[in-house]
């Protein structure tokens, strides 16, 4: 049997806000009745009153704007960053730790967001203006699997969820990172990282028209849920191979030498 190493005999998952499973299994839950409602027909007449109302207000330099602010939420760059991040954290405090979270993430955002997607098939609201031009009726239902799959990707809006997850990731991997120098992340500017990119996503996605509001809503909820998830893990007690030696040392609650 393979020795490890870092095992704590006080392996505990770490505490979140709010404390105990009670809400994510609300998230869960107004997730599942969210989707069933939609399924069964309903919220249509909300989330096309909400993209006409877009769609009327959105001259062209609020447009480019509402873009430049949608980049934040690009899940490949976002993906690309959280990893760069902790490689780079791997290598200042010589841990293997400060990778795993960027993994956790995108293994887990990639076996939800995108299999949801796939199996709810719902087109996003522009599918009646351009390809494959749909009648506008024909851009609110669920479970449109006749469709090729390109045309029918808009539930739950992963821009949203994608922007919970790894922004998460990076504010935990920033405070490591900086006590490497001596400085420290004051705890209002985690908040505004966790926070502020998701809002400005979630806004700008609806506003463009790229999703409707309860595929945004639905991002919502499933970022928080995976976010939560993510938050738990303790990643400084996991156990790993003792052949890593000092290259399993923490991460979360490393300081400098």
């Amino acid at each position: 049997m393979r020795q490890t190493s870092g095992v704590r005999r006080d392996l505990r998952l770490r505490p979140v806000r709010p404390a105990g499973w009670w809400c994510d299994g609300l998230l869960l839950a107004a997730l599942v009745a969210l989707t069933v409602t939609l399924a069964a027909g309903h919220l249509f007449g909300l989330d096309a009153a909400v993209a006409d109302w877009s769609a009327a207000h959105r001259p062209t330099a609020a447009r480019w704007v509402a873009m430049a602010f949608n980049l934040l939420g690009q899940g490949t760059p976002l993906t690309l960053l959280a990893a760069g991040l902790g490689v780079l954290l791997a290598l200042r405090l010589r841990s293997v730790r400060a990778v795993l979270p960027p993994v956790a993430a995108f293994v887990l955002t990639f076996f939800t967001i995108g299999p949801l997607k796939v199996w709810t098939a719902r087109p996003a609201p522009s599918a009646s203006v351009k390809e494959p031009f749909l009648p506008p009726e024909q851009t609110l239902p669920l479970f449109q699997h006749e469709l090729p799959v390109r045309f029918a990707q808009s539930y739950p809006s992963g821009h949203v969820a994608n922007a919970i997850v790894w922004y998460g990731v990076l504010a935990l991997l920033l405070a490591p990172l900086l006590r490497t120098v001596g400085r420290v992340v004051p705890p209002r500017l985690v908040t505004v990282i966790r926070v502020a990119p998701p809002a400005i996503v979630f806004c700008t996605t609806v506003y463009l028209g790229w999703h409707w509001l309860t595929d945004s809503i639905a991002g919502l909820l499933l970022g928080l849920l995976l976010d939560r998830l993510l938050r738990r893990v303790p990643w400084d007690d996991l156990p790993l191979p003792r052949r890593l030696g000092e290259w399993a040392r923490p991460v979360v609650r490393s300081v400098p030498d």
